[in-house]
C-alpha cells in the first residue's frame, strides 16, 4: 500500500495505491495523519488505483470525515472503481461521502 499527499491549491489530494486492507491500514493510518492535522482547504481522496479497502481501511475514511467535518473542511472522493464503489454501496459510505 502506497498513499501518497500532494498539495493542490489550498487543498490536499491523497493518492492511494494498492490494498487498504488489515495489514496496511496501520502503516496508512501513520501516513495520513497530516490530514487530521490540516486546517486548510478541501481534502480530495483519489482512489482510482485503491484495489481492495477492508473494514480497517473503511474506518480510517470515517474518522478522516468525522474530523474533516468538525473542522468544516470538505472531504471528496474520486477514482472510485466499480468494486470500490459496491462496498461503498454494501456499507451505507456512499450516503456520507462526497463524490467527484
Amino acid at each position: 500500500m502506497n498513499t501518497i499527499i500532494q498539495q493542490e491549491g489550498n487543498g490536499l489530494r491523497v493518492i492511494f495505491e494498492g490494498r487498504l486492507d488489515t495489514a496496511a491500514a496501520t502503516k496508512t493510518e501513520q501516513d495520513i495523519q497530516p490530514l487530521f492535522d490540516f486546517e486548510g482547504g478541501d481534502i480530495t481522496l483519489d482512489c482510482a488505483k485503491l484495489e481492495y479497502v477492508s473494514s480497517s481501511g473503511l474506518r480510517l475514511f470515517l474518522a478522516l470525515l468525522k474530523v474533516t467535518k468538525a473542522k468544516n473542511i470538505h472531504l471528496y472522493i474520486t477514482g472510485m472503481t466499480d468494486d470500490l464503489r459496491q462496498v461503498f454501496d454494501m456499507t451505507g459510505f456512499s450516503s456520507i461521502f462526497e463524490f467527484k
